[in-house]
């Protein structure tokens, strides 16, 4: 399409389903209306496909859709609006550092019950290792 870019081509463009690609135009979190060919089909623009990456980061990394919503909306509101924007951010930031940190501490324990597993595999030992059954007394 010499006007714009198909559902299917963003879809491949982005790794989003056409699903997810309606449903992120039903929730409103698209920067503008996305405009229709005589035959009705959707014709996005590179813009829009930078931002449903934008969109899609915010999503995958735990923002709300409501606050992915108010960020659209702020954007679309156009200038003046830049530090509450910049807040949205920032609050999102601390977020997925603080969700960073609390993986990083299940990685922890994950690792040393792998390096137990490692030794007692390799060492032989690992039958009866957690096993469903208490030992009896």
């Amino acid at each position: 399409m010499s006007n714009g870019l198909s559902i299917g081509a963003v879809a491949k463009a982005t790794g989003l389903s056409v699903h997810a690609l309606r449903f992120f135009e039903r929730e409103g979190l698209f920067l503008r209306e996305i405009p229709r060919s005589g035959g009705g089909q959707r014709l996005y623009a590179q813009a829009d496909v930078d931002w449903l990456a934008l969109c899609d980061r915010l999503r995958a990394s735990g923002m709300p859709i409501a606050t992915i919503r108010r960020f659209a909306e702020l954007v679309r509101l156009g200038p003046g609006n830049e530090p509450e924007r910049l807040e949205l951010l920032r609050e999102h930031e601390e977020n997925v550092r603080a969700r960073i940190g609390e993986l990083g501490a299940c990685l922890e324990v994950i690792h040393t019950k792998v390096a137990v597993y490692e030794r007692h595999v390799r060492d032989g030992t690992a039958a009866g290792v957690w096993s469903p059954t208490p030992p009896e007394a």
